[in-house]
């Protein structure tokens, strides 16, 4: 607007005023645009003949917050704002917006023209003091400062209760969310990171996240096997939907949204000693089978639930990990064993040469069970005395059973536990994948063998 002179200014608003012409009309004659003559007539209704003096005012930082405020409170313009406050140009209070949207107070701070000083002086060249002990000005600077670290503190811990471990993305975040309260500088001073590691983050904020997608299947993957799934079988279940992606990078998203596998619990052991006939080590801890019903493996493990015990007595094929059959009993007693291997019989054919495997409890030294193996032409195979390592396939069931499904979820009596362990063995069957066996579950890498085969 300084090109054109208070005269001229005068004497189109006068015009304007005499009602002899619209705007639009004076606008054009004088060769203004028409917004440029709205917003001298505004002015001048507003302050009179003294908003066209010239004036080099310096804003002070509180001018321009309360400037800011205003438009937010009232809804109104940089040009409507410019003319309440008798400032010269809206395109200055654009550029107040602009610097405090993305920078926050110190962004309003005016910079000192000509060269910078390497410390601060008064005008006789000597250090500015800091305030007087006890006086106004430093409790008020002590005070801001409490504020500060109050606000600070309470949105870090906030996310320390959700995500754990405070990174400098976080904090970022956490200044980055204050900055219109506090200095910048001196929130990074309280955060402890440097200026340029904040602005690093801040370009980011706004920036979709790449792994939105990603993280939402990962999410929905934890949440379907109720947290049984590690990293590398979520990075194989993706896979099976068809998302290639590396098992670091899962890993590492995993880590940021809080997702780990459960803990693995101890088992119920069945050894008393040696109360029948022990069979050799056929087995000798070699886990690879080439096709079904050539290796099975078996044991007990115990459940305390509603301050009763349960004992359940599966068998587990070594081809594919998948679980035969299994039985459960409230007492330990041979007819546990003797129920599941009559089960277990009707999935063989007379073509299967099976070997059978076990710990030497004393249900396996039984005659009753070396007579059924027998009859049955199965070889019998038991693990070393106190060496658990020999049977590592059904123990490591065992804890896989308990980490996923006991310890993951409420019963309301033994009938609602013996149901849930009924679903849960079917879904470790049918839909459950493992890494070994290419990202299949039990039966359908068995049938996936069947139809190769």
């Amino acid at each position: 607007m300084s090109k054109f002179n208070l005269e001229l200014k005068n004497k189109a608003i006068h015009q304007y005023l005499s009602g002899s012409e619209g705007v639009k009309g004076i606008a054009r004659s004088l060769g203004i645009n028409h917004e440029v003559l709205r917003m001298w007539i505004k002015q001048y209704e507003y302050h009179g003949v003294k908003a066209f003096e010239k004036s080099y005012t310096a804003y002070t930082i509180p001018y321009k917050i309360d400037v800011l405020n205003y438009m937010i409170e009232n809804g109104t313009s940089p040009n409507e704002a410019a003319v309440i406050f008798n400032i010269s140009s809206p395109g200055i209070i654009r550029k107040w917006r602009s610097q405090f949207n993305a920078h926050g107070v110190d962004a309003l701070i005016p910079k000192k023209k000509g060269r910078h000083s390497t410390m601060d002086k008064d005008k006789k060249g000597f250090k500015k003091q800091e305030p007087a002990e006890g006086s106004v000005e430093a409790l008020q600077a002590e005070l801001e400062r409490l504020r500060m670290e109050n606000a600070y503190f309470k949105k870090v811990e906030c996310l320390s209760s959700k995500q754990g471990k405070i990174t400098k993305q976080d904090k970022s975040q956490v200044v980055y969310e204050l900055r219109h309260e506090f200095p910048v500088i001196a929130l990074l001073k309280l955060a402890d990171i440097p200026r340029s590691t904040f602005y690093y983050w801040v370009k980011r904020f706004d920036k979709p996240d790449t792994d939105a997608e990603l993280k939402l299947l990962i999410q929905s993957i934890y949440d379907e096997h109720k947290g049984r799934y590690g990293y590398r079988r979520i990075r194989d279940e993706l896979c099976n939907q068809g998302y290639q992606v590396n098992h670091k990078k899962v890993q590492r998203i995993m880590k940021e949204l809080g997702l780990k596998s459960v803990v693995r619990m101890k088992k119920y052991r069945s050894h008393k000693g040696t109360v029948g006939k022990i069979a050799p080590n056929i087995l000798d801890r070699n886990f690879q089978a080439e096709k079904p019903n050539t290796k099975w493996v078996t044991d007990i493990t115990e459940f305390k639930l509603f301050g009763e015990k349960l004992y359940v007595s599966p068998v587990l094929d070594l081809f594919n990990g998948e679980i035969i059959t299994y039985t459960i009993g409230s007492r330990p007693t041979y007819s546990l064993v003797s129920d599941m291997l009559k089960k277990a019989f009707k999935r063989l054919s007379k073509k299967d040469k099976l070997l059978l495997h076990s710990d030497q409890g004393w249900h396996y030294q039984m005659k009753q069970y070396q007579h059924a193996l027998k009859k049955k032409r199965i070889t019998q195979s038991m693990s070393r005395k106190g060496n658990c390592y020999d049977n590592a396939v059904i123990e490591n069931f065992f804890g896989i059973m308990k980490s996923e499904f006991l310890y993951l979820n409420e019963f309301e009596s033994v009938d609602h536990f013996k149901r849930e362990l009924a679903q849960y063995i079917d879904y470790y069957n049918y839909k459950r994948i493992k890494s070994k066996l290419k990202g299949m579950s039990p039966v359908q890498y068995r049938a996936h063998a069947q139809q190769v085969a």
